[in-house]
């Protein structure tokens, strides 16, 4: 992937992570939203994991059959690249390339702890910030941070519209 290449990508997720913001984010929302992603994987015959977090506090997780612990620990790994860096799991790591890096270079963090792969999103308040994640393993990360975003903008039309 050229310089050109990544920097439309990286621009493409930010607007992501600026147009994706909610206005409140409650238990009910963490629900509705992994429903929503459910049946959207469950139509696509999709075996992921999807996990949704305010904080430290896991408020939604489901893993289909075909999924494993590993999925578990992807989850956990790519939440602590959002919590660190305040971006998608997908936008570090897509940097980190563009770079020519790696997390353990560039920031000293060890890839046991830490997945810069697509899949997790900041569940950011307008306003005050990311203040969770909503995250998806299972897939290529383009496709689990696509699936994310896919979920997350459907779900907030259907707020303004309700």
């Amino acid at each position: 992937m050229s310089t050109t290449d990544y920097d439309k990508l990286l621009a493409t997720i930010e607007a992501q992570e600026r147009e994706l913001q909610f206005d409140s984010f409650s238990n009910d929302d963490a629900w509705a939203l992994g429903t929503a992603l459910v049946e959207k994987a469950r139509s696509r015959r999709l075996a992921i994991t999807i996990d949704i977090c305010r904080g430290a506090q896991q408020l939604f997780h489901y893993a289909f059959s075909g999924t494993s612990a590993d999925n578990d620990q992807w989850v956990i790994r790519k939440n602590r690249v959002v919590a660190r860096f305040g971006r998608s799991s997908f936008a570090v790591g897509r940097a980190l390339a563009k770079d020519g890096t790696t997390m353990e270079a560039k920031h000293y963090l060890s890839s046991v702890d830490y997945a810069s792969h697509g899949g997790a999103f900041p569940l950011t308040l307008k306003g005050t910030g990311p203040v969770g994640t909503v995250t998806v393993s299972g897939l290529p990360q383009e496709d689990d941070h696509a699936l994310v975003v896919e979920t997350i903008r459907e779900f907030l039309s259907s707020r303004r519209q309700g």
